[in-house]
């Protein structure tokens, strides 16, 4: 397992992600189900934010307490399946400030393309946690990720819900330096890139699409 791995393999987790899986399960059911799992993955992924301390006046005294140091958090969904992680993230990171990269692949090129990008502003003075449910390929994740180092971002993120080896070779590969979180690892890819045996396509399974 690479060192910028985690599986954060909680049983409620996993218990989660079992009834995200079943094919039945209401696009409503699903977004709910992920919604709760990116609380409990996010506990994970800020385990190690920096901390500071400043001074306040309980009920009882004054002390010094603990508190988030630097600017405050950015998450970057990366579109469109994306927001369903970023919605609990937001949950739990109320205060976080959001961006948005949309990629869609070239058909002829098989290339990632750029239609949408924001992200907030001095994101080089702020930890980043880029959110998408599924790491397949790894070629749109590494695109995105390339766009938000671009924008000056240094300490970077990855949270996911489902990860396939092949995508996690490949961030590896491109990002060493992107420490990546994830609920599990599947088997692998089939013909058509999708995690076997995977969850379907996450954006359809939310939004119920096709």
């Amino acid at each position: 397992m690479q060192d910028n791995l985690t599986v954060v393999n909680h049983p409620l987790i996993l218990h989660k992600l079992t009834l995200m899986r079943d094919k039945n399960a209401p696009s409503a059911v699903f977004r709910q189900l992920l919604r709760e799992i990116s609380l409990l993955l996010g506990y994970e992924v800020l385990r190690d934010l920096p901390m500071t301390t400043r001074t306040i006046e309980t009920p009882i005294q004054e002390m010094e307490a603990p508190i988030l140091k630097g600017r405050k958090l950015a998450l970057v969904s990366i579109l469109r399946a994306g927001n369903g992680l970023l919605d609990g993230m937001l949950d739990l990171v109320p205060g976080a400030r959001v961006g948005h990269v949309g990629l869609y692949r070239d058909p002829k090129t098989l290339q990632a393309v750029e239609y949408y990008l924001k992200l907030p502003d001095h994101i080089d003075e702020r930890a980043v946690i880029a959110v998408d449910p599924m790491l397949a390929t790894g070629n749109s994740v590494s695109a995105a990720l390339n766009k938000i180092k671009l924008a000056g971002a240094k300490d970077i993120r990855l949270m996911c819900l489902l990860s396939a080896p092949e995508g996690i070779e490949a961030v590896a590969k491109a990002h060493p330096d992107v420490r990546v979180f994830t609920a599990a690892i599947d088997e692998r890819l089939n013909d058509h890139g999708y995690i076997v045996p995977g969850l379907g396509d996450a954006g359809d399974r939310m939004f119920g699409t096709k």
